[in-house]
């Protein structure tokens, strides 16, 4: 089971200095978890949710786990008529590993993810200009 609370230390602007996040348990559900972040309010999510996935066996393989970490949170953006819409960013990161694969090469494979997610070609990325 997951802990009841999860500080994340963010580095908001990319500096090297980080900002503790705590997202504290809000549900605890079959193979989901959901956490409530610092700026979650009635009006406003801001939710870090955990999927799993267990392996099931097919022929020979024992199968793969699957695990999905998501991440929403509501922004206020201009909307079309110039007044402001409340719109949520979502951010997920799935992952599916053959059971049997070493601690080492999910490391590997986490590691690389982080360097992708850390590019600055990221942001070209995800404004769709590619």
């Amino acid at each position: 089971m997951l802990p009841n609370t999860i500080t994340l230390p963010v580095d908001v602007l990319n500096n090297g200095t980080t900002v503790n996040k705590v997202y504290t348990r809000f549900d605890e559900l079959i193979n989901q978890s959901v956490y409530n972040g610092p700026n979650h309010s009635a009006a406003a999510r801001e939710n870090l949710n955990f999927y799993r996935t267990l392996n099931k066996r097919v022929g020979n393989s024992f199968g793969v786990i699957r695990t999905e970490q998501k991440l929403t949170r509501d922004f206020s953006v201009p909307a079309v008529d110039g007044t402001d819409v409340s719109q949520p960013a979502i951010l997920r990161l799935v992952s599916s590993f053959p059971v049997g694969l070493s601690d080492a090469q999910k490391l590997e494979l986490r590691q690389t993810i982080l360097a992708l997610l850390d590019n600055a070609l990221m942001v070209n990325v995800h404004a769709g200009e590619y």
